[in-house]
């Protein structure tokens, strides 16, 4: 009862995807074909919910509903939310295989054996669909990373920040308490999930959304720049539960010994 069992992580900007770029652009692009301009950081805003919800969220913010009413002649409705999720998840499809959208984050496969060697388990949780993840799934097991198990949007009643997915993992896993895992993901919705559900919880900060940037824009940002941009997305992962944050999971295994160790004295989430 006192031990590390599994790891459950989120994909997009955790393992795969630095900088969750494919969905915030198909984000922006899907809007625009409905005549309405979302800007990036409104695209980011709701990430890690499933996208169906993202959207109705997106529509529900203030600047965006108005613009709706200004380009439709009336207000943002269940209907259109379901009309632009139909084209989303196409498009998302499209762009999620694409090299720079499906390449590894740099140590995320050590890590998987890391994982391995510890003889721990290796969930998944996904704000994308099945139908988004198929083409995903093999590209990432051809590069090294193959977790145990995958739970989707759309697989049950409650995505996140629910703990609905992190209940599907403990039994898929086969695994428990829940102070015995582990969820790491680059969103407040991940995070929330992942203490909902009771779990110690660790915020990935520069490889994810909350930064936004591409493997090769991190490479050439300044230490300054990238102190500031890792202060920012802290502060948003702390604000949501995070027990602790860290630049990418190529930095998860001390933290957890911290955690290993914080259960040894009786500590729980």
């Amino acid at each position: 009862m006192n031990s590390l069992k599994a790891v459950v992580l989120d994909w997009a900007g955790t393992v795969v995807d630095t900088g969750s770029r494919a969905p915030m652009g198909v984000f922006v692009e899907v809007f625009s074909r409905f005549g309405v301009e979302i800007t990036i950081a409104e695209a980011r805003g709701p990430m890690g919910m499933a996208k169906l919800e993202h959207i109705r969220s997106l529509g529900a913010l203030p600047r965006i509903a108005a613009a709706w009413a200004a380009k439709h002649g009336r207000p943002f409705a269940e209907a259109d939310a379901q009309a632009i999720y139909d084209i989303f998840v196409p498009m998302n499809v499209a762009v999620v295989s694409k090299p720079e959208h499906s390449t590894l984050i740099p140590g995320a496969a050590a890590m998987a054996t890391a994982l391995r060697g510890r003889g721990m388990k290796i969930g998944s949780t996904t704000g994308y669909t099945r139908e988004i993840m198929a083409p995903l799934l093999p590209l990432a097991a051809a590069q090294g990373y193959a977790p145990d198990n995958l739970v989707c949007a759309g697989d049950l009643a409650l995505g996140r920040p629910s703990p609905m997915m992190m209940y599907r993992c403990f039994l898929d896993l086969g695994v428990h308490p829940a102070s015995s895992v582990v969820k790491v993901d680059d969103t407040p919705a991940g995070i929330g999930e992942g203490i909902a559900a009771g779990c110690w919880t660790v915020g990935v900060t520069l490889s994810g959304n909350e930064v936004g940037l591409s493997a090769e824009e991190l490479a050439r940002t300044p230490t300054p720049e990238l102190n500031r941009l890792r202060s920012i997305a802290e502060a948003r992962l702390y604000a949501a539960g995070a027990h602790i944050c860290i630049d990418s999971v190529a930095d998860i295994m001390p933290v957890l010994d911290q955690f290993a160790a914080r259960l040894a004295r009786g500590e729980r989430p």
